[in-house]
Order: structure tokens, then sequence, then C-alpha cells
């Protein structure tokens, strides 16, 4: 099975035309992904055998910390609706020691498809989901009535809901019953042998709570408490969760999306391969090559194929280089993309032009409290050639100095916001004299910003 074609409209232009509103710059970078998402659709057109034979085209972005890798990837799964996941490659151990193993990703990836799919349902029953809480509520409400007398009066029922609706009840006790939890036997349905240190704690965990009590208990709430209990309550029946595991695992296998952070963390320094720490840098490698190149992961809601998810790496490589990967793991990471480092031109468009643009943030901040927030096109100019600046005196960690930048030069109006005027206007004189100490003390920029 596969999961759900991306909207019809989303070619590699259309792609790349949403990514403009929140990435500067890097076309090269948006080209790639582009084509390699549209490549994932056209894919599921294929007919016949042909389909399962024409495997994601991995994609490996280079550039310091700040250029925007990141903000590609994540925007990218934003724009499909893909099951998406982001990872640090140093997080993980090779397989023997103590850590998180690589197959790990893709029962977290699961997991994200299975959130996902579990949200998407109850939102289209939620009506039926607040009518099941509500008659709850009002068996709740209402006294029950002896075996031996007359049925209830219809009219009493339609007058406690009305008023029920109107949140007359709110803060009024019920008892409602807390339904029975599953039998221990039935947590090891969720234990995957072999899935590592992880797998057995969630056991542990499952175990623990489901000891504590096997029997139907009830509790006293408030009816504002208990609508949400009983709400959750009817959603669990509503839900048929093999469905939704199928479903979340035909989403993850069809059209799943890894980040892998700090690839090159991973990778042996150049010429220093075979010795120290690099041979366990390259178990991890090896470890993540069946995954990259596809294999059959078990997980608690079943048998995930990795065939045709689609890897995206990406690293600073300033110690080592693409290179000095495995070279297994470099053949399945075909298309390289180098980002460029960020220009003062390119830090000025971030912080207006994309539509979450920091100074846009900023205003909306403090219009909370009734400030009206302004700069001058030659203080945002000023902004951008101090971060700039500060980036190459000192480590150059791109945009995210902006953001540091912006902390420092507003430091004294967000502090004195609601009591300052109703309106302040920055202008780069008032940019120079807030940022001139940092940008002069690079050393000391190095510490603090």
């Amino acid at each position: 099975m596969e999961a759900p074609s991306a909207p019809d409209d989303l070619t590699p232009a259309a792609i790349v035309a949403e990514l403009d509103k929140y990435i500067v710059g890097q076309k090269e970078a948006k080209k790639a992904v582009a084509i390699a998402l549209r490549n994932r659709t056209r894919r599921r057109l294929v007919p016949g055998e042909l389909r399962d034979e024409i495997a994601p085209k991995n994609i490996i972005l280079i550039g310091a910390t700040g250029v925007g890798k990141t903000e590609i990837a994540r925007r990218l799964a934003r724009l499909t609706g893909s099951p998406f996941l982001k990872v640090e490659a140093t997080k993980f151990t090779e397989v023997g020691y103590v850590g998180r193993d690589v197959e790990s990703i893709i029962r977290d990836l699961t997991g994200v498809a299975v959130s996902r799919e579990k949200t998407r349902l109850r939102d289209q029953a939620k009506d039926e989901i607040a009518r099941l809480a509500e008659e709850r509520l009002l068996d709740a409400l209402l006294p029950a009535a002896p075996k031996s007398a007359a049925p209830p009066d219809p009219a009493l029922r339609e007058a406690a809901r009305l008023r029920l609706r109107a949140g007359e009840f709110e803060e009024k006790f019920v008892e409602i019953d807390q339904g029975p939890r599953a039998q221990v036997k039935n947590a090891m349905i969720g234990f995957v042998p072999g899935q590592g240190t992880e797998g057995m704690d969630e056991l542990i965990q499952n175990l623990v709570g489901q000891v504590s009590a096997g029997t139907r208990r009830r509790r006293r709430l408030k009816v504002r408490e208990a609508r949400l209990r009983l709400e959750e309550q009817a959603a669990e029946r509503l839900i048929d969760n093999d469905k939704v595991s199928a479903r979340a695992i035909e989403a993850v296998e069809g059209s799943g999306i890894v980040f892998i952070d700090e690839i090159d963390k991973v990778a042996a320094a150049e010429g220093g391969r075979g010795h120290g720490p690099d041979i366990s840098r390259e178990g991890v490698q090896r470890d993540l090559l069946p995954l990259v190149e596809g294999c059959t992961v078990q997980t608690r809601w079943g048998l995930v194929k990795t065939d045709h998810v689609l890897f995206i790496a990406s690293g600073a490589f300033h110690t080592s280089r693409p290179g000095d990967l495995i070279p297994e793991l470099q053949g399945r990471f075909p298309i390289r993309v180098e980002l460029s480092a960020l220009t003062a031109e390119d830090l000025e468009k971030i912080l207006t032009q994309p539509k979450n643009a920091l100074l846009a943030q900023y205003r909306a901040l403090l219009a909370t409290e009734g400030v009206a927030l302004s700069f001058t096109p030659d203080a945002v100019a000023e902004i951008a050639r101090t971060a700039y600046e500060i980036n190459q005196g000192g480590h150059n960690i791109g945009a995210r100095r902006l953001a540091t930048v912006m902390e420092r030069l507003l430091e004294d109006v967000l502090f004195r916001a609601p009591d300052t005027a109703p309106e302040v206007a920055i202008d780069a004189a008032f940019v120079r004299e807030k940022l001139e100490p940092i940008r002069g003390a690079r050393d000391l920029s190095r510490d603090i910003l």
C-alpha cells in the first residue's frame, strides 16, 4: 500500500516558492529537495513493478550552522504533511554499546505517524466524541432512578443538557468511571525483542501502570475536567487502533522523511580513520547503512520497510569531508548540495522578508503590551551588519546570531514594557549606541554572543 499522494499542484517550482516564504537564499538546496519530493509523487504514479525499483534520491546538505539546513527540512515536512523526524547523528551508538540504536529512528518516525493519524481521525469524529461525552456527563449529573420507578422524564434530561451546554455545571463535581486497565499480559504486545534498552524501559512503565489497577475505577472530578476524560475515552472507543497502525506504517513507508543532523560528527576526520574514536563513528555509519539502503524494522505497531523513506543528512564538515564517510553510505546519498554562507544582505532580508521574520515576532510580542514597535530601514541594515561582523570576528553561527543581537538591542525596551511609551521607533543611531560595545569586543562576543 502507498501513502496518499501529495497535492497535484505541489510542483518543484511551487515547493520552492513555499520555501522562499520562510528561507532566504539557498536556491540550489531548495531546488534539490523540491525535486526529491516531487519524484516521490511521480514514483507513486509509475505503474507495475518498476515503481518499487525507483529508490529515493537521498541528500546531504553541506554548510555552516545557521545557514538554513534544518529549516529547509522542517518546512519541507510541514509543506507536504509527511511523517517527519529530526535526529542528531551523535545521539546514536554502535550496536553493542550503551545508548540509542539507529533502528529507534524508524520506531520514533512511526510513532510520529501514529500520533498524526490519531489526531486526524479524532478531528473527523470530534462531533460524535463530544456527543458521547455529553451523554455520559448527563448520566453522571442526573440521579439514577430505581428499577421499579417510572422511566425518567425526557424533558428533565433535555433541560439539564441545555444548562450543561450553557456552562452552568462546570464547577459541579461528578463521579465518572475511569474504565478498566488493560491486563498485564497485553503490555507485552508493545515490546519488540531486540529493540534496545528504551523498549525495555517502555515495557516496565506499562507493567507498573497496569499492575497498579487491573479493575474498574471511579473518580470524582469537576465537570470541566470530567469532560476531557470522557472525550478521551470516547475517542479510544471510536478509533480503530489496528487501522491507525496500518495507515501510519503506510505513510512512513511511502512518504516518511528523516533528517539526520550533524552527520559530519560521525565521519572520521581526514586521515584519521581506523583508530581511536573513529572506529566507533564508523560503527554508527555501518548501522545507519541498512536503514538508508532499505530494510525492515520491527516496531510496536508492526513491521516497517525503509526502502522508500527519504533521508536528508546535513553537516558543517569543518574538520572532515563528505568523502570521509564510509563509501557505502556515501553511495546512498547521491545528491550533495553546498549551502552558501550568509552575507550582511542575506541577514537583512532574514530580518524582514520571511513570514516568521524576527522583526515581525518582536512587533507582535510588544503589541500584546500595547507598544507599537517600528524599525527604520537604516536600523535594519545596521542590525544585519553588526550580526555579520560578529560572525566574521568570532564563531560564525549564521542567522542564529540575529536572535542574540536582537535580544541585546531590545533588552531595555522588553524590560520596561508596558510602562514605556506607546510607540518605540528604532533607528540606526539607537542600534549603534546599544550594539557598539559588543561589536568592538570580539573576543568577549565569542562568550556572550
